[in-house]
């Protein structure tokens, strides 16, 4: 429907940005507290609802002669951040699906990229307390930039890799 929706309205589509995921709502505890049923509802949606997208848009990329594909993935497949599994190997997937699609997919001319944004201040992560008090300081004391991130840091580059600077 949003394929759709998206080229009845702008007449094709040339850009995709998965940036759907759960995270905020995750209480950070040890591994083997966290279900199968917690792993499989995460995995349903941050990396099977990015498949589900990108399979949905690059039919209509291919047709009208390449398009532009940016994961939002996540710092922590680097880090390998405890008391997070299920989510770290859920964005350690989309790492290995983006790297994949980008080689699969660049003779069609569609560029897929992915953003590895760290902890971020977003209204979600904001709610939720045991997150803010947990990974907050951790992160920041971990950058080069020791400060808070927020959305509005991640927009540049999602904005980049969408352009045809990016070329």
């Amino acid at each position: 429907d949003m394929v759709s929706s998206c080229i009845h309205a702008f007449g094709g589509i040339d850009g995709l940005v998965n940036n759907a995921g759960i995270y905020s709502s995750i209480v950070p505890r040890p591994f083997e507290e966290i279900s199968l049923e917690e792993w499989r509802h995460l995995f349903d949606v941050n990396v099977f609802g990015l498949v589900a997208c990108c399979q949905a848009v690059v039919p209509h990329m291919k047709k009208a002669g390449g398009g532009r594909i940016v994961n939002i993935i996540s710092g922590t497949p680097f880090k390998g951040i405890p008391y997070m599994l299920h989510y770290v190997a859920s964005k350690g997937a989309v790492l290995g699906i983006t790297r994949s699609l980008a080689r699969e997919l660049g003779a069609d001319n569609i560029l897929v990229n992915g953003v590895a944004p760290g902890f971020t201040l977003s209204e979600g992560v904001i709610a939720n307390p045991v997150q803010l008090e947990k990974l907050r300081e951790n992160a920041k004391n971990g950058r080069s930039l020791t400060r808070d991130q927020f959305p509005d840091d991640v927009v540049g580059a999602v904005g980049f890799f969408m352009s045809e600077g990016s070329s």
